[in-house]
């Protein structure tokens, strides 16, 4: 069934969990995501980049997800990740089809961020939608060679402040130190736990970490086993996760993980099965394999059992 974003959301930060938001491109990753929440009853988040519509489309991706959503009991949200392109974002805020948008003004200006979010954010609330807004780099600390340089690209806490009063977003992605992709970091995971303690005092909003994948290491030994070019892929620990979510996050997107599990769950059945061409047969396993994966992060992030 489907749920809002804000509902979810407040009923994380109230009981201190976080909510997990899945990238899905396909039917497969939905069927995982799905599946997975059914089992560990947990809420849950879909979501789809805008690189996800170009390649299966706005439409054909949304009627997929409201004919499988409408067949469970589990809260579901279906959420634009990432949006960037503000016509596009418009567009899926007057269509009905998402329940809430993400829009990333990240790379703009604080100002022009501030500018385009709060349009963004009265149209949004006028159509029943929520929004999602991103304040900060979202790139590995490690990035940055100077600690002047690493703090201009992190979060401020006072900016925070003065950015959710102004645009009155729905939630805010931050940035403390996770990274988009595989290759997080070249040693441990290093989060700004300071940083997050001090915005989490500042607002009083549902908080979200983007580039949040751990990268497990079994699944990432099964891909590398077979032919994937992974072995120095470094995520978020788990602990880093559970101390982040103690602080005050309450969403948390996953992407790379579930990546990982569909591109060693394929190479793997086709290792071992080099006579199968069904396309179902081939895709199974890396459905199930992308299934253990969401019902384990769901219990990490203690949304098992809050549906």
């Amino acid at each position: 069934m489907f749920s809002t974003y804000n509902q979810l959301l407040k009923q994380a930060a109230k009981k201190n969990y976080a909510v997990g938001a899945f990238n899905i491109n396909n039917l497969e990753f939905l069927h995982a995501v799905v599946s997975a929440a059914e089992e560990e009853q947990s809420p849950v988040i879909v979501q789809t980049s805008e690189g996800a519509l170009g390649y299966a489309g706005l439409e054909e991706l949304a009627a997929m997800v409201h004919v499988v959503v409408r067949r469970t009991k589990v809260p579901v949200v279906y959420h634009l990740d990432h949006g960037k392109d503000i016509d596009l974002i418009a567009y899926i805020i007057k269509s009905g089809l998402y329940q809430s948008v993400m829009f990333d003004g990240s790379s703009l200006s604080y100002d022009e961020n501030v500018r385009e979010t709060t349009k963004l954010a009265k149209l949004a609330h006028k159509n029943g939608v929520a929004i999602e807004a991103e304040l900060g780099a979202i790139a590995g600390i490690e990035d940055f060679v100077s600690v002047a340089e690493q703090d201009a690209h992190l979060t401020s806490p006072e900016q925070a402040k003065e950015f959710v009063e102004t645009t009155g977003c729905d939630s805010l992605a931050i940035a403390i130190g996770t990274s988009h992709g595989a290759f997080k970091f070249s040693d441990a995971s290093k989060l700004d736990f300071k940083r997050l303690e001090r915005i989490n005092k500042t607002i009083d909003l549902p908080l979200v970490l983007h580039g949040a994948s751990g990268i497990p290491t079994n699944i990432k030994n099964q891909c590398v086993k077979y032919g994937c070019k992974i072995a120095e892929a470094k995520g978020v620990s788990d602990a880093h996760i559970k101390k982040a979510i103690s602080l005050g996050i309450n969403k948390i997107n996953i992407d790379s993980d579930l990546r990982i599990a569909f591109d060693a769950g394929v190479r793997q059945f086709l290792s071992e099965n080099p006579e199968v061409i069904d396309p179902r047969k081939i895709l199974e396993p890396a459905t199930e394999l992308m299934q253990k994966v969401v019902q384990q992060k769901m219990r990490i992030f203690g949304s098992a059992g809050k549906a």
